[in-house]
């Protein structure tokens, strides 16, 4: 079996719009399809290449506009490179996006049940894990009142404690703890530290550079779209740091 996951020579670019482009049909009519079209092209990712061998983890780390993002949605699905390829040997599942599908009208427990079905489970499946979902996320006195009546951390809470009982070879993880509280968050970490534990592979994109270096046995820098390293962690971690110091 080869590495969980290969990405070869993968390039996406992305169209860069006109400010003032009609945003309705009316202007479109009244000022015409010229102002309507693209301005230019940019590359969000240029010729990267990297493969991350089973059990390990790597961590993902650039500014903010370097492509992290879009390299773990082309990765999980979400589009297709414009070049390159990408190989997966393992089911997939993304810790992307936490809550973007659950339903604010129904209760957490009715979310819960459509979350999991969603992501592939049975409701036999669901019900088996549910205990420990609720539990994960602290929300047992919550679960049966409807999720419009939920913090933003504590739609998070219940979107990440179902997806972290999902049993996945490969993990895509997308700074999806940047809402919560402290003592929430440690205990997320400690979860994808236990999933390394048991052999999955796991890519993570995060600016903590501290877990990246406490968590991930390789990172990768993106800069521009590009590689601009790969390798150790805390390598990796020490050039991008002394990066940003040398450009402040």
């Amino acid at each position: 079996m080869g590495h969980p996951i290969v990405v070869q020579g993968v390039s996406k670019q992305f169209r860069r719009y006109h400010h003032g482009r009609p945003r309705t049909l009316h202007e479109v009519l009244l000022r015409g399809l010229c102002h309507w079209r693209s301005t230019e092209g940019f590359w969000a990712l240029r010729d990267v290449s990297f493969s991350v061998a089973p059990g390990h983890m790597a961590g993902v780390i650039g500014a903010n506009g370097a492509g992290k993002s879009t390299l773990l949605r082309l990765i999980g699905g979400v589009g297709r490179p414009d070049t390159g390829r990408i190989e997966l040997n393992g089911r997939i599942g993304g810790l992307l996006e936490l809550g973007a599908g659950l339903h604010g009208d129904l209760t957490g427990r009715e979310n819960v049940y459509i979350s999991g079905v969603v992501a592939g489970l049975t409701r036999r499946e669901v019900e088996q894990r549910f205990e420990a979902i609720v539990d994960f996320a602290e929300l047992q006195e919550f679960i049966d009142n409807p999720l419009r009546t939920y913090s933003t951390g504590m739609r998070v809470r219940l979107a990440f404690a179902v997806a972290v009982h999902i049993e996945r070879e490969i993990l895509l993880i997308d700074e999806v703890l940047s809402v919560g509280d402290l003592a929430f968050r440690r205990k997320c970490m400690e979860r994808i530290a236990q999933f390394k534990t048991q052999g999955r592979t796991i890519l993570f994109v995060s600016h903590d550079i501290r877990s990246i270096v406490e968590l991930c046995d390789e990172a990768l820098w993106l800069h521009g779209g590009r590689i601009a390293a790969y390798g150790p962690a805390d390598a990796v971690v020490d050039q991008y740091v002394a990066a940003v110091k040398a450009a402040t």
